[in-house]
């Protein structure tokens, strides 16, 4: 059973207040940066690119590759904290634990910290959630050096960094208990993208290889210059969706206090599925309904979100409302390189209603839309909940964070 106290004793640091039974350590004197150089074995290369390292989330992705097609890097060991060095990923969180997996080689991008314990003084995932703080990372910020556009956080300003130093023990505890939301977090992660692999796959056997509608009588489509089943047609996206665009409200109607309906304005404000953000508006003039298909109509033309929510929708946005929104998702998804051969090579690039009502679906009979729409509406919901439920334990995480790290709040037992 986990046990918490709230501390009540402390003592003032050079970095603030601390238990007074913590200490303070520079980090240089707990960490070492590894500069392990490639070697020439044969292994195949998990290669870790600034990409792939997330800005949530414990793990980074990677790229298995051949020795020869990786020509810079540095080696890093599995278990090891890696940390981005350059903005804009430094600024943004990114940081995360090399797996332990013993297939591969692993080589990361030049532009990280690849930081080892020295002689088990410190565990590697407390330092990963004290990095994810923004206060320390706006503190190192003020050390960077370089060109406006590439600047980086020096080696010895990270060396000389103070930071608290509970008991190693106890900087286990706090680890764990931060991670179990990251692990709830991934798992639901994983479970929204089986689930939307599951929709793809019903929505290609159906609508792409029109597997169930193989005993049915085919017809000649000469715009498609194929066959498809009788009584399926091509339709303008108009037929099956109202087209809602954006309007941004005047700045002096935004607030971060909650009032009104939440404001989003462009890919800034979209997630994987669902879209977050701080800015609220108490003008409502164009608004999106819990199910619309939210669309970036200014560059990038053609992303992606359902409105799990009402939203006040801003002039990058476009609501698609329509009866059969899992249909029409998946579709957009489908095909989305309709929608981003609007973007015309400028940031000005904009799609427009007329532009977005006459693009061309090929629709099945109601009665088949309102069969796939049974099917999948339920698979669409969980995502949504999911997406709901990782943003709860993300805040409940960051509320945390600072209170364990700096030991207000303790972890006595597990």
């Amino acid at each position: 059973m986990v046990k918490f106290r709230w501390e009540m004793e402390f003592r003032e640091t050079e970095i603030g207040e601390m238990p007074k039974d913590w200490e303070t350590k520079e980090l240089g004197k707990v960490i070492k940066i590894n500069k392990k150089p490639r070697n020439t074995d044969k292994k195949p290369i998990a290669f870790i690119s600034m990409e792939n390292i997330p800005e949530d989330g414990l793990y980074p992705k990677f790229e298995v590759k051949n020795p020869n097609e990786v020509k810079s890097g540095i080696e890093v060991f599995s278990g090891s904290l890696l940390l981005a060095k350059i903005t804009p990923s430094f600024e943004h969180g990114k940081s995360c634990i090399v797996p332990k997996e013993s297939n591969y080689k692993w080589v990361a991008t030049i532009e990280v910290f690849s930081i080892l314990p020295k002689d088990d003084m410190v565990d590697l995932l407390y330092l990963f959630y004290f990095f994810k703080f923004p206060v320390i990372r706006e503190g190192l910020q003020y050390t960077m050096t370089g060109t406006s556009g590439r600047q980086r956080v020096p080696k010895d300003a990270l060396e000389q960094l103070e930071i608290p130093y509970p008991p190693p023990e106890e900087q286990t505890r706090i680890a764990t208990v931060l991670s179990w939301f990251d692990d709830l977090i991934e798992n639901k992660r994983k479970q929204n993208e089986i689930l939307e692999k599951m929709a793809m796959a019903i929505f290609k056997s159906w609508f792409i290889d029109f597997e169930p509608f193989q005993d049915e009588e085919f017809v000649y489509n000469e715009e498609l210059d194929m066959e498809i089943p009788k009584g399926w047609e091509i339709r303008e996206l108009k037929n099956i969706a109202e087209v809602i665009m954006g309007q941004s409200p005047p700045s002096k109607y935004y607030n971060q206090e909650g009032r009104g309906l939440p404001f989003i304005q462009g890919k800034g404000q979209f997630g994987q599925y669902t879209p977050h953000t701080d800015t609220y508006s108490t003008q409502i003039s164009k608004m999106a309904k819990p199910f619309d298909i939210l669309v970036t109509v200014r560059a990038p033309v053609g992303e992606l979100n359902i409105a799990d929510r009402e939203y006040v929708i801003g002039r990058g946005i476009a609501a698609l409302r329509s009866e059969f929104w899992t249909f029409l998702y998946v579709y957009l998804k489908t095909y989305n390189e309709i929608l981003k051969s609007f973007e015309r090579g400028t940031t000005f690039d904009a799609i427009t209603k007329p532009e977005l009502e006459s693009i061309k679906i090929l629709l099945p009979p109601q009665s088949i839309l309102q069969r796939f729409h049974f099917l999948v509406e339920p698979i669409f919901k969980k995502i949504i909940n999911n997406q709901k439920e990782i943003i709860i334990l993300k805040k409940i995480q960051d509320t945390l964070l600072p209170q364990l790290v700096f030991g207000r709040l303790r972890v006595e037992g597990l």
